[in-house]
């Protein structure tokens, strides 16, 4: 039996122009996976190509879309037709494993917690998204869905982020660090020193406190923190990475022996570019759901939103949730009690 994603073919800055597109190279290239494109019929259909219907997809009508500056509850309760509802209303109902949505974070997150509900043991959901470091990559949560946690939480976002790498075979036994302002066992907030001696009790591979330079290099697999501090964190990261971008380019095209120079060098900015491409880390995990919901960049391209369905399949042939909720019921209690 494939494993079926629903995909909100209305969400992002692009909506079905990149969307669709996506979903065809990707089941074409993965034919294990069934796709449902979820949207206005007519517009979906109008972009398939002559071939759709020998290709594992289908195309589920829904006729409201949700404005990527929506508040989120407005979108919950006026919009229960709406292509990002519809697509989780898939997954509760068990015609799909997993859920893609480029739309509103807020308005994601939100019909995702009142749609499919929480583990148990998990208050809170958490965003987790991959980031290139020196040595591979490093998964970072949260990444914005908490402004505020509290130290029983970031215990919980350790768990499940530790799971998470493990379960796509990323690594064995992980180690976790838990983001700070420095490395001495004095350092931090009642709730961050109060948040270390719950990691630790949970037998995870808890290498200590880590600080903001450690998340590129790679010091751990896991990088837990609050909300608030991830998304400054990886807004400032984005930001730098355009700034580098711009200013390379300037350089290279001052004068006409810099361009030379560029050219020169084109093999190893290729290369470069690659192995930076932040489309190959798009796809953030809503982690604490009973089933993979993946959040794509709202301005992604083809190339990144295929990535995101990617991380939506594979999450879901891991069992990542069900692995999430046996672990918690493993670590947690005697841990939250202690």
């Amino acid at each position: 039996m494939s494993l079926v994603v629903a995909v909100d073919a209305m969400g992002g800055d692009h909506g079905p122009s990149v969307v669709v597109p996506a979903a065809i190279g990707f089941v074409r290239r993965h034919p294990g996976v069934h796709l449902v494109l979820v949207g206005d019929e007519a517009t979906v259909r109008g972009l398939l190509p002559a071939d759709a219907d020998a290709l594992p997809l289908q195309v589920q009508h829904a006729s409201q879309v949700v404005g990527m500056d929506e508040p989120p509850a407005k979108a919950l309760r006026g919009k229960k037709d709406s292509s990002m509802r519809v697509a989780i209303d898939l997954v509760a109902a068990g015609r799909a494993q997993a859920c893609v949505s480029a739309g509103n974070t807020g308005a994601l997150m939100a019909t995702a917690r009142f749609v499919l509900h929480m583990l148990p043991g998990i208050e809170r959901p958490a965003i987790v998204r991959a980031l290139p470091t020196l040595r591979g990559e490093t998964h970072v949560l949260d990444l914005g869905a908490n402004t505020e946690c509290s130290a029983e939480q970031l215990c919980e976002f350790a768990v499940m982020g530790a799971v998470l790498v493990e379960a796509l075979g990323k690594q064995t036994n992980p180690n976790v660090g838990l983001l700070n302002i420095g490395s001495e066992a004095t350092k931090g907030t009642d709730t961050v020193q109060r948040a270390a001696e719950l990691i630790r009790a949970t037998g995870l591979n808890f290498y200590g406190y880590v600080e903001g330079d450690d998340i590129y290099a790679g010091t751990t697999d896991v990088v837990v923190c609050d909300g608030f501090v991830g998304n400054v964190a990886l807004k400032t990261s984005e930001g730098l990475a355009r700034m580098i971008g711009q200013v390379m380019r300037e350089e290279f095209t001052r004068t006409p022996l810099r361009r030379l120079g560029a050219l020169l060098s084109r093999p190893a900015l290729q290369a470069l570019r690659k192995r930076l491409d932040p489309r190959a880390y798009n796809g953030a995990s809503l982690l604490g759901l009973p089933a993979p919901v993946i959040k794509s960049h709202g301005g992604a391209d083809v190339v990144g939103f295929t990535q995101a369905i990617a991380e939506a399949a594979a999450q879901a042939r891991a069992k990542v949730p069900q692995r999430i909720g046996e672990r918690l019921a493993e670590f947690l209690p005697q841990t939250l009690t202690a």
